[in-house]
């Protein structure tokens, strides 16, 4: 939602209320029908990471009566790994050292500023452009360990052709270019490696997400169908003995009815139609559940291969508002109520995508501990209901402290506006802080295009002169305000990327070229047959983010390595094999590396809103004294933390620390 800021339009709290309501619900309800699917039909091909890792929070602490409510293929697997002679309970100790290790070394690590946060190395020379880098994060440390040495593979290749193929060849072509080479807004020669993927790959990524997404809904359809078939069976109960139908279905086998999904599908639609805010329309309303159902989709399988934290949500998002726009442009509707509709569109279909994925974890524990499907997903609704009111409040707040009024002889001299253009405009008054210097009423218009001034609000004189720029406090461009005095801004730079395609393609601008560059990537890929879904993520995300994932399966591929020839003369089978991997102790000491990480980040961002100026003064000691953080050694030094915590999942998952006992 930031990126209607950038458009020139307000963050009205319905608005941002309705997306949340709307997109969170949509998004249960859709994944309800694909639970036997996804969920059950493909258990041991689809992981869910940080579901596997909260069922190992729950398993490790439970009771026997506990196990005994367990699902069937957990205590069918049970049964085989205790007649294999491998039966081994890692116990809660594994879990917890995980989770208070991640804790604290994410304390000590963003908190503390302890070390530095992604060391990267540039290079130079004949190889000007390329580089690489490793977030040293115990949570995406912990999820590569999870969905194993393939998928981690594949992703970090994507982000290998991005840093060290596609950005170093765009510099090498694009260095003697004289001036900036649209989308881009530098000349080439003056950007660095980040400058070009967020000028150009950016765009190849979203092109391949969007592919890989397309491609991979399509190979899911039987697998989909099959979900829907069995969703559809709960109609037939209301034609016939409805108590004993339902009595010959397990208890962990029951979900909401698929009259209840429609009913409330239908009831969302309407809803999404006749909201003002939003500025939607029965097509747009369409769209919505059409890609909604089909990102949902693509987000639970990409959830279950690679976990939430690498889900590129964003990525699915700019495919939505991709096709969305190109349908807009197709039939002529443009202009600025039409950036508000794509908008909308995207939105609602980033967080149904987004609580899809999230929900599939939640039922993926709850199928593994033996919880009952109906029960969590009327859970889940209300959870979803209630943090999107949330939302609205704390997204507004967020932007209102940051909000500096900019003089408008300083960004837009002799800005003037037409009488008829602001008649009817909404009258509105300084606030916070430059509120005592100026008590006036002015009108507020919104200016969308870039003509005389950047686009944004300005509060207008009754002769239309424009007096202030309403610089918002989500990615806004000036932090200092007249007194001198500072705001604190927050960036949000996936909502820039989003106000630009849609002008993009809306305005005829958008780089057709790179978003194709991305699709017949991930064409290329299936015809070589590699699945592409999750080269296109690593395409898309920074190659920082997805070295730690390569780093956690390569510990994974040493460890089971080693496990399966020790185990070579036992009676277990591959699919035997793999799950009792699942079940090992570097699973759950990289859940807890999972949990701690994740948790610890909350607790910081939370305190950093709340305790700036000490967390400036530990950044400003850091930069100054800590070599690990700041310094010409800073990217080697930073590793040695890591290094140490790559160490301890390797032995544990070795069974050489906290060694499990028989069960």
């Amino acid at each position: 939602m930031p990126a209607i800021l950038i458009l020139g339009f307000d963050l009205e709290i319905t608005r941002v209320m309705l997306v949340g309501v709307l997109g969170g619900l949509l998004g249960i309800l859709m994944m309800i029908p694909l639970r036997r699917a996804l969920i059950v039909k493909e258990h041991g091909v689809l992981k869910y990471p940080e579901g596997t890792a909260c069922a190992a929070v729950l398993i490790a602490g439970a009771s026997e009566e506990s196990r005994a409510a367990a699902s069937e293929s957990a205590r069918a697997d049970m049964r085989v790994a205790a007649a294999a002679g491998v039966g081994k309970l890692p116990g809660a100790k594994v879990i917890f050292t995980g989770f208070g290790v991640g804790l604290l070394y994410k304390t000590v690590h963003l908190a503390l500023k302890g070390w530095k946060e992604a060391p990267e190395k540039e290079f130079g020379g004949v190889f000007k452009g390329g580089s690489a880098g490793i977030e040293v994060s115990p949570e995406l440390l912990g999820v590569g360990y999870i969905i194993g040495p393939r998928i981690a593979s594949i992703m970090c290749a994507g982000g290998v052709l991005a840093y060290l193929v596609l950005i170093p060849m765009i510099k090498f072509f694009g260095e003697r270019v004289a001036g900036p080479l649209a989308p881009g807004t530098l000349p080439i020669a003056d950007m660095g490696p980040n400058q070009i993927r967020g000028a150009y790959v950016l765009y190849i990524g979203a092109g391949a997400v969007a592919a890989g997404g397309i491609i991979s809904v399509i190979r899911s359809l039987p697998t989909i169908w099959h979900g829907l078939r069995g969703g559809l069976a709960d109609l037939k109960l209301g034609r016939g003995d409805r108590a004993a139908a339902a009595a010959d279905v397990p208890r962990t086998d029951r979900d909401l009815s698929m009259k209840f999904v429609g009913i409330g599908t239908v009831a969302l639609l309407a809803a999404i139609t006749l909201a003002t805010p939003l500025e939607m329309n029965l097509l747009g309303a369409l769209l919505i559940v059409v890609f909604g159902f089909i990102f949902v989709t693509v987000s639970s399988r990409l959830t279950g291969e690679i976990g939430s934290s690498s889900n590129p949500i964003s990525g699915m998002t700019v495919a939505t508002l991709l096709l969305t726009c190109l349908i807009f442009l197709f039939i002529d509707k443009t202009g600025g109520t039409a950036y508000v509709t794509a908008l909308s569109v995207g939105a609602i279909v980033c967080i149904a995508a987004s609580n899809g994925g999230t929900t599939s974890q939640d039922l993926k524990t709850g199928f593994l501990v033996g919880g009952t499907p109906k029960l969590q997903q009327y859970a889940i609704l209300v959870g979803a209901l209630v943090s999107a009111l949330a939302l609205g409040p704390i997204l507004l707040a967020l932007n209102r402290d940051g909000v500096v009024y900019v003089p408008a002889a300083q960004v837009a001299p002799g800005l003037h506006v037409e009488a008829a253009q602001f008649a009817g405009a909404p009258t509105e008054k300084l606030e916070g802080p430059q509120a005592a210097g100026d008590t006036a009423t002015y009108r507020a218009w919104h200016k969308t295009g870039d003509e005389g001034g950047p686009a944004g609000k300005y509060l207008l004189n009754e002769r239309g002169e424009a007096v202030w720029l309403v610089d918002p406090g989500i990615n806004g461009a000036f932090a200092q305000r007249p007194d001198g005095t500072t705001a604190r801004k927050y960036t949000a730079p996936k909502a820039t990327l989003m106000s630009y395609i849609i002008k993009g393609i809306l305005d005829r601008q958008l780089p057709w070229a790179l978003v194709l560059l991305g699709v017949f990537i991930a064409i290329t890929l299936e015809l070589a047959g590699v699945s592409s879904l999750a080269f296109a993520v690593g395409v898309y995300l920074p190659l920082s983010a997805s070295t730690p994932i390569f780093v956690g399966g390569l510990i994974r591929w040493l460890v089971d390595r080693k496990k399966r020839h020790e185990l070579r003369h036992s009676l277990l089978d591959e699919a035997q094999l793999a799950a009792e991997s699942d079940k090992s102790p570097g699973v759950l000491l990289a859940s807890g590396y999972i949990a701690g990480g994740a948790i610890a980040g909350i607790l910081i961002a939370l305190m950093g809103g709340l305790m700036l100026a000490q967390s400036e003064a530990i950044d400003r000691w850091s930069a100054a004294h800590n070599p690990f953080y700041a310094g010409p050694w800073s990217d080697v030094l930073a590793l040695l933390p890591f290094g140490l915590l790559v160490g301890l999942l390797l032995l544990v998952a070795r069974e050489k620390l906290l060694a499990p006992k028989e069960r």
